[in-house]
């Protein structure tokens, strides 16, 4: 059937578009298959959810839903979804100083004069940022590693935004450094890695947590991450 692909509509979650589309059987002259139900997509349709499922989270179902909202919209409303995303990811890049997610050299949060610059909090992603800017309790500067070490992963000291940060640590009169790394085993150990290169330049503390090991950062609660910052206890 030119133009047209068949997919199973109660596949696995871990198929995508283009695999179900290559499995022999589905799919006959007739587009019909004995005994099991199908869909069948347009070419474009096709290519648009196999683009959607691409993303973090969104499976097969999800990318579907979401296709078929989008051709739903008029045309003015695609267009402007289309070139908010091209905007973005042509012009949002990284602070220059913290390394959290800006559209200028230096990011707001940087500029602000208003904030606390003897403060830094250490992060994993620019999502903890946004969590942590949510509860309204912090009101020092940041710096965003870009992740943690993992070497199971390929993920070393070198990979990540800590030289800039010892040597931003320690060319300023930085009175305390917040650890606020999401405590996974990777993220202890990126924490203690941090913590002895910073202590011989100022204090270091780690925020207390009220999260189960292996938890994530950005999904806390406000009230549990300000009551985490309050709670912060000096690296040992």
């Amino acid at each position: 059937m030119s133009g047209w692909i068949g997919s199973e509509a109660d596949t696995d979650s871990s198929s995508t578009v283009s695999e179900l589309s290559l499995k022999p059987g589905i799919i006959n002259d007739q587009g019909t298959q004995t005994g099991r139900k199908i869909t069948v997509y347009t070419r474009p349709l096709a290519r648009l959810i196999e683009q959607l499922q691409r993303l973090p989270g969104v499976g097969p179902k999800t990318a579907q839903r979401l296709a078929l909202h989008i051709l739903k919209r008029s045309e003015e409303e695609v267009k402007a979804l289309a070139q908010a995303l091209i905007e973005a990811k042509r012009q949002v890049g990284l602070c220059q100083v913290c390394f959290h997610l800006s559209a200028e050299p230096v990011c707001e949060i940087c500029r602000n004069t208003n904030r606390d610059n003897s403060t830094i909090c250490v992060v994993a992603d620019s999502r903890d940022v946004i969590a942590l800017e949510k509860t309204r309790e912090y009101r020092g500067k940041y710096h965003v590693l870009g992740g943690v070490i993992s070497p199971m992963e390929g993920i070393g000291p070198d990979q990540l935004h800590i030289e800039s940060l010892v040597r931003r640590v320690s060319q300023n009169k930085t009175g305390e450094v917040i650890l606020a790394i999401s405590p996974s085993v990777e993220g202890e150990t990126t924490t203690l890695y941090i913590g002895q290169l910073l202590k011989p330049f100022t204090k270091v503390t780690r925020i207390a947590f009220g999260l189960p090991m292996g938890g994530d950062l950005e999904y806390a609660d406000e009230v549990t991450l300000a009551r985490a910052l309050e709670g912060r206890r000096e690296l040992d």
